[in-house]
């Protein structure tokens, strides 16, 4: 299992490392996981560049994380729900940034009502992946440039609740749920990583997907008392089915461990496509609602699925 485990922190897993001289970008690096993702990180050495919508909020976050820590932080403006403003981000990206060594795709939205991106995609596949998907793949170029690169995309275990519907991800022809949305997002998350290990292992960079673990954070602001009481209910029903009892939350230090582990373990070194939770790589597991990564969310023709689909829908191509 490895040293680290359920109530690591990222200060924890990180404590050893000597990040000087990385240069990690994370998306919704102003708030909550993200934020401390990057203080842990910066707290090392890293570079740190934080990006997300909010002007205001990243130029305060770097401000309080530069003088905290003595790194060097940067911000990126980047809105994932229009890929007219990732597209522009990861140019200025290009044009800043001499590399990347660690992307963090780390921001997201979850169970919130339905909508749609400035671009009409259904807003968590559009934000969670599709915003993700394309700037990612814009900062391939710095990624290359970079040492030991690895991208890690923030899944959760809400890949449990629903594949992707390669048929409908937009949820035009099948009624709205947002937990079902959720779920196929997150499932995205995973098998975008399958799909970037696949193109990008020959050239050193190699891609993660992991469950931060359950966390209060403001991803929960679009849900109201009755959406969080069901998804207590649902955590107890599915630790009762499996014998046990429920897993505590964890503290946004613990949440950020496993994020810190998958971008530095050197036992994931030359490995990737992997979907990591509580600091170790999961198993791949169909039945057990408590851990685990389901097959479909790793499954390499799935991954190609998204791929080409995720083409489609934003309109470019990226060969490898």
């Amino acid at each position: 299992m490895g040293e680290f485990g359920f109530e690591s922190t990222a200060d924890d897993v990180l404590a050893d490392k000597d990040l000087s001289g990385r240069t990690a970008l994370i998306t919704g690096g102003y708030s909550g996981l993200g934020r401390e993702t990057a203080r842990a990180m910066a707290a090392k050495g890293a570079h740190v560049i934080l990006s997300g919508r909010d002007e205001t909020k990243l130029a305060e976050a770097a401000a309080q994380i530069a003088e905290e820590t003595g790194a060097k932080v940067e911000t990126l403006a980047c809105d994932l729900a229009s890929l007219d403003s990732v597209r522009k981000a990861a140019a200025e990206a290009n044009e800043r940034f001499d590399k990347i060594d660690l992307l963090i795709n780390n921001a997201g939205v979850m169970a919130c009502d339905q909508a749609q991106t400035a671009d009409g995609f259904e807003m968590q596949f559009g934000t969670n992946h599709l915003g993700h998907f394309v700037l990612a793949n814009h900062l391939v170029p710095l990624l290359e440039k970079g040492e030991d690169a690895r991208i890690v995309n923030l899944s959760s275990r809400g890949h449990h609740i629903a594949p992707v519907d390669f048929d409908d991800p937009n949820f035009e022809s099948r009624d709205y749920d947002k937990w079902v949305s959720y779920g196929q997002s997150k499932t995205a998350n995973v098998l975008f990583a399958v799909g970037l290990e696949n193109r990008l292992a020959d050239k050193g960079i190699h891609a993660y997907s992991l469950h931060p673990g359950g966390i209060m954070t403001n991803l929960s602001r679009h849900m109201s008392q009755q959406d969080m009481a069901d998804l207590m209910e649902r955590i107890r029903k599915n630790a009762e089915a499996a014998g046990q009892t429920p897993e505590p939350f964890k503290t946004i230090p613990q949440g950020a461990a496993t994020t810190c582990w998958a971008a530095t373990a050197d036992e994931l070194q030359g490995a990737g496509g992997l979907y990591c939770e509580n600091c170790h790589v999961a198993d791949q597991d169909d039945e057990s609602p408590s851990g685990g990564v389901r097959s479909y969310a790793i499954d390499p023709d799935n991954a190609e699925r998204l791929w080409s689909i995720s083409e489609e829908m934003v309109g470019e191509t990226f060969a490898y």
